[in-house]
């Protein structure tokens, strides 16, 4: 007999036929003549009811229907007679692969999302992270589907890396040195020469300057992958793992970048919620009434654009009382960031940075003070997007590695591109978590990834 999924005989016509379904119990109840057990096997967010006559089956049986235990249902759909369902499947055979007690902790009750997180190897059964792990994967789908139709090349960057990208040194080390019996030099520093790599090495933080290298060959390219930062923030803003996606493409300038970076996110929301409806309409309903007019809204509406400077005086023009005094030359906080999109009632994009706050490879502006740096801001997710043009010039983006201490001996890879051939180049680096936290109204990061990794907390 043919197995269907649940989603798909929701949305069957074809009626009295066999079928079978295999899933997990979310319920049972009835009475002493029906028992109707509600069937979920992730597919969708909808249970299908199942309706078993209790003369048909044997009590012992039907006492191992319970809450979380996985079955395999046979027998005929049919309309419903109830509310709330169009089909259900009037069984006829049942069998239990696995029973689940009352020790079960999703048993049919609200749970706070804090303990779920204590329980993350079983939360994706509820239906909050059902949703929310369908939604990664349609905007994960998405992402490919949009860059493929746009003649990009997906690029595999290393993750093991000799290079700290953002250049802020929080990278976590990769070594196979006893760290018992360390080798040490005549000055006591570790002789990294004796380890694997014959240097020093650590998981990347970005797949940027890989994929410039990339670019600079086949044009548009992007990477889409694990990144990791050994931040010590326990923040609802921050994870020591979350993916990134980073396109990188030679002949564009920033304008360029901007518009590629719009049309991404407009295409991949839209296609969220074209796709993950259902999952989308629990979650405004649930968590987050206004869920679903923001993305509509995001993807309808142009984003508004202006330069730093330009946001600096609309927040000290601005009647707010911020905990952080908006200063030019100072980055952005949570709390501006979140004040401008309120404030336009849309996304924001804004440019030209203080090179002083910004990396060494975005490129100088003319008036020697600021950067062609790009960040795009949603609400409540902040930054989803940063990314800038990059100094294609040898001798500046040589000086800048000087003025920022970034080693240029161990760079000479990197310059190299700049020597042989180079092109003006833009890109960017979208975080996969903070797009779902716009996506699906969570407002944790924590809770957007199927298992987190934060200070102290390497589990599952």
């Amino acid at each position: 007999m043919t197995k269907y999924s649940v989603k798909d005989l929701l949305n069957s016509t074809d009626f009295n036929r066999e079928v079978t379904i295999q899933g997990w119990v979310r319920t049972k109840r009835g009475g002493k003549e029906i028992a109707f057990i509600a069937v979920n096997d992730g597919s969708t967010i909808h249970n299908i009811q199942v309706v078993a006559s209790i003369a048909s089956f044997s009590e012992e049986l039907l006492k191992k229907v319970t809450t979380g235990a996985s079955v395999s249902i046979k027998g005929t759909l049919v309309k419903s007679q109830g509310q709330g369902q169009a089909v259900e499947i009037q069984a006829k055979g049942i069998e239990v692969y696995g029973t689940a007690d009352e020790t079960f902790p999703l048993q049919k009750k609200g749970h706070t999302l804090e303990f779920l997180r204590e329980i993350a190897h079983l939360r994706p059964r509820t239906n909050t992270f059902g949703a929310v792990l369908r939604i990664r994967h349609a905007l994960s789908f998405a992402i490919h589907s949009y860059f493929n139709n746009h003649g990009f090349f997906y690029l595999h960057a290393p993750v093991i890396t000799a290079a700290d990208a953002e250049g802020a040194g929080e990278m976590f080390r990769v070594t196979t040195l006893d760290l018992k019996n360390l080798p040490l030099n005549p000055d006591g520093s570790i002789n990294f020469k004796e380890d694997f790599f014959g240097k020093p090495a650590y998981l990347t933080v970005s797949g940027q300057l890989e994929g410039e290298l990339a670019a600079l060959a086949l044009s548009k390219v992007y990477t889409f992958g694990p990144t990791f930062r050994a931040e010590n923030s326990n923040t609802p803003r921050h994870l020591a793992e979350f993916w990134m996606i980073e396109p990188e493409m030679a002949f564009y300038d920033i304008h360029d970048n901007m518009n590629l970076a719009e049309d991404l996110l407009k295409y991949v929301i839209g296609y969220a919620l074209d796709k993950c409806g259902d999952d989308i309409r629990f979650l405004n309903d649930m968590y987050d009434k206004e869920l679903l007019n923001r993305l509509h809204h995001a993807i309808k509406e142009p984003f508004q654009r202006m330069t730093y400077t330009e946001a600096i005086e609309v927040l000290k023009a601005s009647d707010k009382k911020f905990e952080f005094r908006p200063e030019w030359g100072s980055d952005l906080q949570k709390e501006h960031e979140n004040f401008l999109v309120d404030h336009f009632g849309k996304p924001v994009i804004l440019t030209d940075y203080p090179k002083d706050i910004k990396a060494f490879y975005m490129k100088l502006n003319d008036d020697g003070k600021t950067v062609r740096a790009m960040d795009i801001l949603f609400h409540y997710a902040g930054e989803i997007i940063g990314g800038s043009q990059r100094e294609e010039n040898y001798d500046t983006l040589l000086r800048r590695m000087k003025e920022m201490n970034v080693p240029a001996e161990e760079m000479k890879w990197y310059l190299d591109t700049r020597k042989y051939g180079s092109v003006p180049h833009s890109g960017f680096g979208l975080g996969l978590e903070r797009l779902l936290q716009f996506t699906t109204g969570m407002t944790n990061v924590r809770d957007v990834i199927p298992f987190p990794r934060t200070p102290k907390n390497a589990e599952f």
